[in-house]
């Protein structure tokens, strides 16, 4: 596999980063759109198309950057200094920034104001759990398929992704860079600017709780270890 350099990494993150948030924004106001009267028929819509394009996304961009898209997954591979230090702070950079423009541009696309502050409600004890399960569940999705079949993490995210939309009260965000866009589109998508802290704190800690976990957990004994136990 090619060894790629940093500014195609970064545009790899940008691009995939955009096209993960406009399908986000953009399908959620379709949705809406298409079924004002029905959350469930919007909710469903909006999950498919999100791991959908998660699943197309990371078979175009992962060869090139890693696809994480995700300020939470750099930061779980920097604490398994898998990620230089320097390259993930520029990642989440672009992470973020491409989230941004990703909202916008589903915003430009249906004729919407640029930037709109969320109204959208998404708080609570319930939600902030909510959201360290499912970014917890995708760390240890992207973790153990990495272990065992990496060939299998395009798939696995998505599917994933679609069913944390339904099991998790939050309907799964999962991603800090996802959470700053969202709060930038008063749309089905959407999250109010005030809750947006607390859904990110909950996110770091379920990446920092899975990384730890699943380092342990994914890393066999040493033989010698085994062989005496198997003696004892």
């Amino acid at each position: 596999m090619p060894n790629f350099d940093t500014p195609r990494k970064l545009v790899a993150e940008f691009l995939g980063t955009a096209f993960l948030l406009a399908t986000v924004v953009g399908s959620g106001i379709m949705a809406e759109t298409l079924s004002p009267s029905n959350t469930g028929v919007a909710l469903l819509a909006n999950m498919a198309a999100t791991g959908a394009i998660l699943m197309v996304l990371i078979l175009i961009f992962g060869p090139i950057s890693g696809a994480h898209f995700n300020p939470a997954v750099t930061i779980a591979f920097l604490l398994r200094r898998e990620i230089a230090p320097s390259l993930a702070v520029a990642f989440i950079a672009v992470q973020v920034i491409a989230a941004v423009a990703g909202a916008i541009i589903a915003h430009v696309m249906f004729e919407m104001s640029l930037v709109e502050a969320s109204t959208k409600v998404r708080t609570g004890p319930a939600q902030w759990v909510a959201e360290t399960v499912a970014t917890f569940g995708l760390l240890a999705t992207i973790l153990g398929c990495v272990r065992f079949r990496v060939s299998a993490v395009p798939y696995a995210v998505g599917l994933y992704i679609s069913a944390a939309y339904w099991f998790t009260s939050s309907t799964s965000f999962a991603n800090p860079a996802v959470t700053i866009a969202r709060s930038l589109t008063d749309t089905f998508s959407g999250i109010r600017p005030d809750d947006m802290p607390a859904f990110i704190a909950a996110q770091l800690i379920g990446a920092v709780l899975a990384t730890v976990i699943f380092g342990w957990l994914l890393s066999p004994k040493p033989k010698q270890d085994a062989v005496e136990n198997t003696a004892s």
